[in-house]
């Protein structure tokens, strides 16, 4: 039997015992998350029909939302702890006025889903207030072609007042170089249109890969928690807040 030196033992050993931990805990990560996507879409239908009894309540104000499962608050513990409850606490705190939330908002909507249900919906209130966070979901088989003229579509829509969210941090990889990408363009054409843009991604970048994970996300590692749209909100207050004084001068 040939010689082995001790030492190159000891090391095949531990590298042979940290790769047996690293596939472990992926697997763990992938059971984990595949259970969080099953059970946070068990709440979909749940979020939906508390926003539409929000719908039917009056308001001194009213608010519309327009966007995606994370207007929905998919992930939150409950659906007001989503970022446009948070936002409508808000508004109620910085208005002492009662606020009317319509939350138009679809689990799973691109930009083409909000140009083709959400804005006929839409063009049905006169809003004093307005939200709009869509895009994530284009960014799996993004075009950046088809992203603008959508995007163009929905923008034009939207009245001067309107707030859009750029998209939110994907940290890394290729789906972070398309977000670069859509980014540039939700700038550019909310530029044009005159519409202030909340720096959603911004403010969930400046929050680490790793702390976001632990922290901020559900358990499906991809919807923000309650903590995590505390994140989100940041990124509309001060503009909210500004948009809110704004209103508040026209109606002197």
């Amino acid at each position: 039997m040939p010689f082995v030196p001790r030492l190159l033992i000891v090391a095949t050993t531990s590298v042979t015992l940290l790769t047996g931990a690293v596939l472990t805990g992926r697997h763990l990560v992938i059971r984990r998350r595949s259970g969080g996507m099953v059970r946070l879409a068990e709440t979909i239908p749940v979020h939906s029909a508390y926003w539409r009894e929000q719908h039917k309540k009056r308001g001194e104000l009213l608010y519309v939302a327009l966007g995606d499962s994370t207007a929905q608050g998919i992930g939150a513990s409950r659906p007001g702890h989503s970022y446009v409850g948070v936002l409508a606490r808000a508004i109620r705190r910085h208005t002492k006025r009662s606020v009317r939330v319509v939350n138009l908002s679809q689990s799973g909507a691109r930009v083409r889903e909000a140009v083709e249900t959400l804005v006929p919906a839409f063009a049905k209130y006169r809003p004093d207030l307005v939200t709009v966070s869509i895009g994530a979901n284009d960014i799996v088989d993004f075009e950046a072609e088809r992203f603008e003229r959508e995007l163009r579509e929905l923008c034009a829509a939207l009245p001067p007042a309107a707030i859009i969210a750029d998209l939110p941090s994907f940290y890394y990889g290729q789906n972070q170089r398309r977000v670069k990408v859509a980014n540039e363009i939700v700038r550019r054409v909310a530029d044009e249109y005159g519409l202030a843009v909340a720096p959603l991604h911004r403010v969930t970048h400046r929050r680490t890969a790793a702390r976001t994970a632990l922290r901020d996300v559900a358990s499906d590692f991809f919807h923000p928690n309650d903590r995590g749209y505390l994140v989100w909100a940041s990124a509309f207050e001060p503009l909210l807040t500004a948009a809110i004084d704004r209103l508040n001068q026209k109606r002197l």
